[in-house]
């Protein structure tokens, strides 16, 4: 038994305070060896949210930062610290630390308010700037106004004016930290004042970042990479390492040895299987096994306890928005990673906010970057990326949207009527149901797609998904002599299960609805598929044909006898 446990940092990204206040610290400090070995002047990092950038960058900021309190404390005893090289560099350059990750307001207004404040609070961290003769009148007259209330343009030069008097004072070039300097786009986005934020934003960072003499090295963080042509148009000195890239790949998240150190010291050892089937699953480049380290903490927290508490942190409000609002082909596509399945997928590392609601390969690139899918292959240039839902804290989320879209297209009471008729055998009752479903929902220019028995699959399965507390719901698996579409498998095995299948109809054809929905029942019945339910126990068992054709749908049932 572990005597004395290290206070959890839930909620602490400020380095000096988690160390100096003795919290549990995972050791991510070769970030600065590889940020220096990496050699270029500017670099972004986009990583999902929660997955430890500010920390990382404040860690930065301490390693860095010449001042008149001595930071090297912080560092012995950590990797870092083994590095001749780089300890000599502690202490040694004027640094600008500013972190956007609360400036999320429904207004340029409240926004435009929000980063004077922001900037003025680092300006005043170097007040000392403003003693003696180092900066003229004229230049103390732009840092007081740029503190107390300075114009959009003014505050445009912000990052370039700081750099310039920190380089001339300290007689070193500036080290320059921006975190998370997407948070407020997608605010804007959703806000709808997009464009007159990204101007600011493309005005500011080329301020500090493009041609600037007075710059050393500058880092990035973010979620996304926001294209090049709208913000870092010109920027030719900035490296971007997302999570397709190699560089970084272990820097952010936690490893499974890092997990398994930190379960041992709070006596959780015996977690491990349940919190890597929750947490883990990420991948970025090569590097494979990465969890979570929010959701990690908050279990540790609650003794154990498995939650989606990354999922909670945020209203995944646009996310809700692009998946239960998109076609029935992106359905099909998540029916298919709620089967555990990959799915192959071009990606775009530039994200365009404008293009989201139009061109699903932004929805994808989005859901990747964000955290809501991982890469389940090591990506090469100019081939698709193999998407898969990285754990079961995500797969929770996914499930709901689905559930939440079923009840909101035929209102919760009767969509529980329609689980309910089906799980009791009441056919006639889930016949009216899901026909007056099928035909408010499913639009005739999905079922006249490519393979649109695909989209009924996807219907039929998303729909199931909210018996997921009663029941295993399975989907084209091997039982008896052949592949059944869909299974029912009730967790009480007293309960009813059911084997679905379907047959589609080509309006070009003779063939009626009832012959196929007959030959679908005969094709359960001469393959044996009510096997697996037998091999189980389960003796209630209900065959159900289910024939298609266009947006009409007949069904048929029998007893399995």
């Amino acid at each position: 038994m572990t005597s004395a446990k290290r206070k959890l940092p839930i909620g602490i990204s400020d380095f000096k305070k988690l160390i100096e206040g003795g919290y549990t610290y995972v050791d991510k400090t070769l970030l600065i060896q590889e940020f220096i070995e990496t050699g270029a002047e500017v670099i972004l990092i986009p990583r999902m949210r929660r997955f430890g950038k500010t920390l990382n960058l404040s860690m930065l900021r301490y390693f860095f930062e010449k001042s008149e309190e001595d930071c090297n404390h912080l560092f012995k005893g950590l990797k870092i610290w083994q590095d001749e090289k780089c300890k000599a560099l502690q202490g040694q350059f004027p640094v600008i630390f500013l972190s956007l990750k609360d400036i999320k307001h429904a207004s340029w207004e409240k926004t435009l308010e929000a980063l004077q404040g922001l900037i003025s609070s680092e300006f005043e961290r170097h007040k000392y700037l403003l003693e003696g003769e180092f900066l003229s009148t004229r230049e103390k007259e732009l840092f007081l106004e740029i503190v107390t209330d300075a114009s959009s343009t003014l505050l445009e030069k912000s990052l370039l004016l700081l750099t310039e008097w920190l380089h001339r004072y300290h007689g070193k070039r500036v080290i320059l930290l921006i975190d998370e300097y997407d948070t407020p786009a997608h605010a804007a986005y959703i806000g709808g004042y997009y464009d007159i934020f990204i101007s600011f934003l493309r005005n500011w960072l080329s301020g500090g970042l493009k041609d600037n003499r007075s710059l050393e090295r500058g880092i990035l963080t973010g979620i996304l990479r926001i294209a090049k042509e709208s913000i870092f148009s010109g920027l030719n000195n900035i490296s971007t390492f997302t999570i397709l890239n190699e560089a970084f790949a272990d820097r952010f998240g936690l490893l499974e040895a890092e997990v398994s150190a930190l379960l041992k010291e709070y006596d959780l050892d015996h977690k491990l299987s349940e919190i890597r089937e929750w947490y883990d699953g990420y991948r970025i480049g090569a590097q494979g096994g990465i969890y979570n380290p929010w959701s990690v903490l908050k279990c540790i927290e609650s003794s154990g306890k498995l939650a989606p508490y990354w999922v909670n942190t945020s209203d995944n409000a646009l996310i809700k928005k692009l998946v239960t609002q998109g076609s029935y082909s992106l359905k099909t596509d998540v029916e298919e990673l709620l089967k555990e399945g990959t799915i192959a997928k071009n990606i775009e590392e530039g994200m365009i906010f404008s293009d989201l609601e139009k061109n699903v390969k932004s929805i994808w690139s989005l859901l990747l970057f964000s955290g809501y899918l991982t890469i389940a292959n090591t990506p090469s240039y100019g081939t698709p990326c193999l998407l898969r839902i990285p754990n079961a804290e995500i797969k929770e989320l996914y499930t709901s949207m689905v559930v939440e879209w079923f009840e909101n297209s035929i209102q919760e009471p009767e969509y529980k009527m329609l689980l309910q008729s089906l799980v009791t055998g009441d056919i006639d009752t889930f016949s009216k149901i899901f026909e007056k479903f099928l035909l408010s929902s499913v639009s005739v220019f999905d079922v006249t797609a490519d393979e649109p028995e695909k989209v009924y699959h996807a219907f039929v399965l998303g729909m199931l998904i909210g018996l997921k507390d009663s029941y295993e719901v399975k989907s084209n698996r091997e039982s008896g002599y052949g592949r059944y579409d869909v299974m029912l498998i009730p967790k009480n095995p007293e309960d009813l299960g059911v084997i679905l299948e379907f047959k589609k109809v080509e309006s070009s054809e003779s063939t009626d609805l009832e012959t196929a929905v007959q030959a679908a029942i005969k094709q359960m019945e001469d393959k044996k598929y009510a096997r697996e339910l037998q091999d189980r126990g389960i003796s209630r068992i209900l065959y159900l044909g289910l024939a298609f054709k266009g947006k009409k749908c007949l069904i048929r049932s029998k007893p399995f006898c």
